[in-house]
């Protein structure tokens, strides 16, 4: 059985009728793995309420209080906007709050059962950082996941995979100051939000930034896994990876010019279980509803194969 972290209360988060992070997101996805053959070995499960696990202090431990307390204020005022992609609706701090409790039981859920878990979740977190959200994310989830895993027994790595088209700015900038996180991405460069230059490599050596050219394919990714993602892991030794699942590197995409394919995440992922079965996948970006539930089931269908 695969665990699948998902609420419908995901879909609250309200961000307008044009904007490209939606609620259909989650619904093409949830749809498409309910009409898989093999969604009996799928096992979806509700993250922990609020008012049972209190993300919060965590949350604080990342976030400035200042701005957690802005969101806060701009989801009780009715909702507004962070920037002219970022949007703050009445229900967005408390749906923002328990995306980051289902990353956390994501986290729960790996180390319990030593296998891949995907948190089927919005708001996105890769963008945000302490200081503020923009690209359409609010809190910082993979960063916050992964210094709640380090405080788990017998965790003292934490790797985070961002394969999403765009640079996680908000991840690198929490993440690269500690020796006990290294942080991946593979981005198109030029695009938003316009860090992640390969110079960029961690107090630590421990940042990893491979900037792919508009129009690349599956033979350039594959290329970057062989011979930098997997060694740079490999000499890391991670005890758990974090897997920043955007989808929006697929030639359908409206937001970016790489081309892949939905199958081609399924390689990606055989890629990250040679390193490790503890991984756990939580969504980022994606636009293309096809493409982009086409791109999961690819995911998960190769966790399942090496589960078998």
């Amino acid at each position: 059985m695969l665990p699948i972290l998902y609420s419908d209360r995901f879909l609250e988060h309200l961000t307008g009728p044009y904007h490209p992070e939606k609620p259909e997101r989650l619904r093409a996805i949830k749809s498409a793995l309910e009409a898989v053959p093999w969604a009996n070995q799928l096992q979806w499960h509700q993250p922990t309420p609020l008012t049972e696990r209190d993300p919060l202090p965590l949350v604080l431990a990342i976030h400035d209080l200042s701005y957690v307390r802005q969101i806060e204020a701009l989801a009780q005022a009715g909702g507004s906007y962070l920037d002219a992609d970022t949007v703050v609706s009445p229900q967005s701090y408390e749906v923002a709050l328990l995306a980051v409790n289902a990353w956390l039981d994501g986290v729960d859920q790996v180390l319990t059962h030593t296998c891949p878990t995907f948190v089927l979740a919005r708001p996105p977190g890769h963008h945000a950082t302490r200081e503020t959200g923009m690209g359409f994310c609010l809190f910082s989830n993979a960063a916050i996941a992964a210094h709640y895993a380090l405080t788990q027994p017998n965790i003292d790595r934490v790797a985070i995979l961002d394969w999403d088209v765009h640079h996680g700015n908000g991840t690198q900038g929490i993440t690269e100051s500690s020796s006990q996180i290294a942080y991946c991405s593979l981005h198109q460069s030029p695009c938003y939000p316009g860090t992640g230059s390969a110079s960029e490599t961690g107090l630590h050596r421990n940042v990893l930034n491979l900037p792919m050219t508009a129009g690349s394919t599956f033979a350039e990714y594959e290329a970057q896994f062989q011979n930098q993602i997997l060694p740079f892991f490999r000499d890391f030794k991670p005890d758990l990876l974090l897997v920043s699942a955007g989808y929006d590197a697929n030639a359908a995409d409206p937001l970016a010019d790489i081309n892949l394919t939905p199958p081609d995440y399924k390689a990606f992922t055989q890629y990250c279980l040679q390193l490790t079965p503890k991984i756990l996948f939580g969504l980022e970006g994606g636009y293309d509803l096809t493409a982009l539930a086409q791109s999961v089931v690819a995911t998960l269908e190769a966790c399942l194969e090496e589960n078998r």
